[in-house]
């Protein structure tokens, strides 16, 4: 990748804001981690927040950096990225961040910012700009990563079905408040260990294209730094999108909750292990509404899923549309 001498400060500014959309990635995401264990009760708020912050913070011991490269070397095609394209992604995604969270509406951060580099990238050199392998791959899973959701969270919620048919009603609450810990944590883990390497991909895309970082890896404390913000993130919370994730699409209980994170967690580890930038907003609401189909389709409200699908629909074009404006903005300041 081709490098480009700019100002220190300038690198350091966007250094600083995307360790500021990673926080609040993690703030916006909380919901995804703690919804579920909040709205059946097997947590309080306070205590949910640190236990998913902790395993957002040890996901980086567990997942290799395959997230990372394909968002700093599978977008965008070398010599195109520059601090003007960094400064009009990170804008578009924080944007978009700060209107679905404003409103309650569960959308994917992590679309957010793929949405923010293609609406830059195109901004300066047109859509030949963007490796189309690496944008078909992360909006065909945007589609795939809630279905597989879907599935995932209805089949283990037939499972447990049917595995706990001649249980009491008090007895498997008992074991599923405790199993909820397991999955809980389990999809707190998956989701620092997609959403962190979404920004040190970004950073290292800048260090890449200033001459501050090689391809070969990006440096140790990028990667201490984004997983650490998403778990200050996560513990601050975003409780309008928990409120929604928890109760509004579907009533769970302590095994619905945990059908639901297992399912998610599942999908969130595979998509990490194959590279691919995931929603784990759209792969937990999938989940949810999976878990709740199964009980009985009316235990969906509908209306409130349309809306967040509307949400998905919209994040890639709004978050890229402002990050364009944002590219030329930049372009009078530094």
């Amino acid at each position: 990748m081709a490098t480009v001498q700019v100002a220190l400060w300038v690198v350091v500014l966007l250094v600083v804001l995307a360790i500021l959309f990673d926080f609040m990635n993690g703030f916006h995401d909380a919901a995804n981690s703690i919804a579920t264990v909040v709205s059946t009760g097997v947590l309080k708020p306070g205590q949910a927040v640190v236990f998913a912050a902790f395993f957002n913070l040890i996901a980086i011991f567990v997942f290799h950096l395959s997230v990372a490269a394909t968002v700093g070397k599978g977008i965008v095609h070398p010599g195109i990225v520059d601090v003007h394209v960094v400064f009009g992604a990170l804008m578009g995604a924080i944007s978009w961040n700060l209107v679905t969270w404003y409103y309650g509406i569960p959308s994917s951060s992590s679309h957010a910012l793929i949405g923010g580099i293609v609406g830059s990238v195109i901004a300066k050199a047109g859509s030949g700009a963007l490796v189309a392998s690496g944008i078909w791959k992360t909006v065909a899973f945007i589609f795939v990563s809630p279905l597989l959701g879907f599935l995932l969270g209805s089949f283990m919620m037939i499972i447990v079905a049917w595995v706990c048919r001649r249980a009491t009603p008090s007895r498997i609450d008992g074991w599923f408040r405790r199993l909820q810990l397991v999955s809980a944590g389990a999809y707190s883990l998956g989701h620092g260990g997609n959403d962190a390497q979404k920004t040190i991909g970004i950073i290292w895309m800048l260090l890449m294209a200033t001459g501050h970082a090689s391809a070969d890896a990006p440096p140790t404390w990028t990667i201490v730094s984004c997983y650490t913000a998403i778990a200050l993130g996560t513990m601050f919370g975003g409780w309008r999108i928990v409120k929604t994730m928890g109760q509004k699409i579907t009533k769970l209980k302590p095994v619905g909750g945990f059908c639901a994170e297992t399912g998610g967690a599942l999908t969130l580890f595979l998509a990490t292990a194959l590279g691919i930038p995931v929603s784990t907003t759209h792969t937990i609401t999938g989940a949810i509404v999976g878990v709740g189909s199964v009980q009985r389709m009316s235990a969906v409200r509908w209306g409130v899923a349309g809306t967040i699908v509307w949400a998905w629909i919209f994040t890639i074009p709004a978050s890229a549309f402002v990050a364009a404006l944002a590219y030329w903005v930049s372009l009078q300041i530094f």
